[in-house]
């Protein structure tokens, strides 16, 4: 994965945003904050929103867009006149990045049977009411080495698509 001078990384949702903020704060990952536009995660899933808010502040660079999103229906759409200024790099989580504590549980069989989505079976089975905020994720996930391994857990059973990467491939 070849990557531009500035980065964007853009996250769907606080779980996501809180993996991300863990993996730059112990620099775990190909890039830095400092390489990053603004230093932080963007929580801007659309395509124009980010291109009116970013990218007509007349960056002479190419910019690497890094997409975390667990759809791969989501499309980034932007104007002609600044396709050319970035390219798009999406990093799938699906199903749901609650999988990344699935597998750090151990209960990916059982989630497998249970036939529910990945934050559901966190909420009731593993009665994890704040799977999807930020503070959960920051906290459950403060050891990164914790995270890092179930990154690699579950990277093995993704099925990577064409054109797609997983988080595993942002890592060091």
């Amino acid at each position: 994965m070849e990557l531009a001078k500035y980065k964007a990384c853009i996250c769907e949702g606080a779980a996501e945003n809180a993996v991300m903020d863990i993996l730059l704060d112990h620099k775990l990952l190909i890039f830095s904050r400092e390489e990053m536009i603004e230093e932080e995660v963007i929580r801007c899933r659309e395509g124009k929103k980010f291109e009116e808010r970013y990218l007509r502040k007349g960056f002479m660079d190419k910019i690497s867009v890094i997409r975390i999103l667990d759809s791969r229906r989501e499309k980034f759409k932007i104007s002609k006149v600044y396709a050319h200024k970035i390219d798009v790099i999406n990093v799938i989580t699906a199903p749901e990045i609650e999988m990344l504590i699935i597998f750090n549980e151990d209960k990916y069989k059982e989630f497998k049977k249970s036939g529910k989505k990945p934050s559901t079976y966190c909420k009731e089975d593993l009665k994890m009411a704040g799977v999807k905020s930020y503070d959960f994720v920051k906290n459950y996930f403060s050891d990164p080495t914790i995270l890092v391994a179930s990154i690699k857990k579950y990277h093995e059973i993704s099925k990577v698509q064409k054109d797609e990467y997983t988080l595993l491939d942002l890592l060091r």
